[in-house]
């Protein structure tokens, strides 16, 4: 049967109403309809498109191929930016949303723009929300994308799956104005502030002499009033106390004092007058150290003074939160540093954010126990690893060739991410059958090669400018959708059983 018979087939049943379920090249989930206008997501040729009938508003604001046969007519519609707004005006489900602090939300960075319907199934129904269109600058760098293309593909997998529960989109580790005006202005209901550049790392490694020859050069007021609120004080909280003494007030108002202004500032000019709901988080674990729950209870407590709402709060936990592995690091220190953030996340009305979280499954349980399942986690690499390990079972060939082609650049992809991998301990490409394959996912040296080389093999060309890999790459997904969805509702799954979700 001719893709054409195919459209003209779902567009008749589409116009009449009639169950689609029945039909492979369309997604039966997506059907949706607007003043008259019915439209469906469908799969011809292995290109997703819009199908849609009716000839009304929206009908008219898709741009697409017209078709007439037999006196009927419908569109075929790319799934293009302008299409994606069209569709946003028309189904308010497929535009993102503020979730706000009383609702689990995990991050679901999605590179490929490949695994948002994956990750759908895989939330549907249980309690929690996806931040489905989640990405840092570094990442759009990385893999030549833009928050434009983030988006689209997040509500088109929306729309695909017909998904009504609510999502987030996320400005990710967001340094400077231009970019937060630049997720704002697009329509991003989540932003994660990133104040790593005000904080001054070189305070926390001084010792108390030179914290104290710092501190005396800060304004006599300032001093005066965090000494007046915080120095030698005892701060008493459910399930928690904080001590603040007076040589670590010092401190903290050296590493966090800036910070916090800048989180201040960008609270004031960008998230108050954008007049719709912003869940702002704050990030302070892009440090040289971990955040004591003493500096979080200053930052919190600076932010609560000046009036800034918080929406989650990412401290940088002691031990090692490195991407794509497990938790490394003392676990009874960890919970007992936990219970007290999770504690103060409480106190001041916020959620507690965990970053770099994919595959902490030695932590999650302690995360859903102190957090009493109120939490945000982000994820982003290790949905990538699942598409890698789709690769690696469906198509063998073009694995091993990105493989050695990590091995051999994976120095560079070193300058953007701290891991400590031991690349010599991974098995030598030789001596693994295509079977054995996927079991690379699964050894934490190779898994780290290949998830911090993402955006090099993603951009890899050869030598007349043509894809290495990614075209590839994204014709082998495209045709082992159900594949690479079951890789991550596996995933991702494990995931939420263990955050007790």
């Amino acid at each position: 049967m001719t893709t054409a018979t195919n459209a003209a087939q779902a567009a008749a049943a589409l116009q009449a109403g009639a169950p689609l379920s029945g039909m492979t090249d369309v997604y039966a989930a997506s059907v949706a309809e607007s003043g008259g206008d019915r439209v469906a997501m469908v799969k011809f040729g292995g290109e997703r498109q819009l199908l849609a009938v009716g000839g009304g508003a929206l009908y008219a604001a898709l741009e697409g191929e017209e078709v007439r046969e037999g006196g009927a007519a419908y569109k075929l519609c790319p799934l293009t930016h302008n299409n994606r707004l069209a569709l946003n005006d028309a189904f308010e489900y497929t535009k993102p949303r503020a979730i706000g602090t009383q609702m689990a939300t995990i991050g679901l960075g999605d590179r490929l723009g490949l695994a948002s319907p994956g990750h759908i199934k895989t939330v549907a129904g249980r309690n929690i929300r996806p931040i489905l269109a989640q990405q840092s600058i570094r990442e759009l760098n990385l893999t030549n994308r833009s928050y434009e293309d983030v988006l689209d593909a997040a509500s088109f997998a929306v729309f695909q799956e017909g998904y009504k529960d609510g999502w987030g989109a996320d400005g990710d580790h967001l340094k400077t104005p231009a970019d937060i005006e630049y997720a704002l202005r697009l329509g991003f209901s989540m932003l994660t502030l990133d104040a790593s550049e005000h904080i001054d790392n070189a305070a926390a490694s001084l010792d108390d002499a030179g914290v104290a020859a710092r501190y005396a050069e800060l304004d006599a007021s300032y001093r005066a009033r965090v000494e007046a609120e915080y120095a030698d004080r005892t701060f008493a909280i459910e399930d928690a106390s904080i001590e603040v003494s007076a040589a670590a007030l010092k401190r903290y108002a050296l590493v966090y004092g800036r910070a916090v202004q800048f989180m201040v500032e960008i609270y004031r000019t960008y998230i108050v007058p954008a007049g719709r709901g912003i869940d702002f988080e704050i990030s302070i674990d892009e440090t040289a150290t971990p955040t004591d729950p003493a500096a979080h209870w200053f930052v919190a407590n600076e932010l609560k003074r000046e009036g800034v709402e918080v929406y989650s709060m990412a401290p940088r936990f002691c031990g090692e939160f490195q991407k794509g592995i497990d938790y490394i690091g003392d676990i009874a220190q960890f919970e007992k540093e936990l219970a007290v953030h999770a504690a103060i996340c409480d106190h001041f009305g916020y959620k507690l954010s965990v970053h770099s979280g994919s595959d902490k499954f030695s932590v999650f349980p302690l995360v859903a126990k102190y957090t009493s399942g109120r939490f945000h986690l982000k994820t982003a690499g290790t949905n990538w690893l699942e598409a890698v390990r789709t690769v690696a079972k469906v198509n063998p060939g073009l694995y091993r060739r990105m493989h050695e082609y990590a091995a051999a650049h994976v120095e560079e992809a070193l300058k953007y991410y701290h891991i400590t991998a031991d690349f010599a301990k991974v098995k030598p490409l030789s001596e693994v059958s295509d079977a054995e394959l996927p079991e690379y996912m699964n050894e934490d040296n190779a898994r780290q090669m290949l998830h911090i080389t993402y955006g090099i093999l993603l951009t890899a060309k050869d030598d007349s400018g043509a894809s290495l890999f990614k075209d590839e790459f994204y014709a082998t997904l495209g045709e082992h959708e159900e594949a690479y969805e079951a890789s991550l509702i596996a995933h991702i799954g494990k995931h939420l059983e263990l955050l007790g979700k």
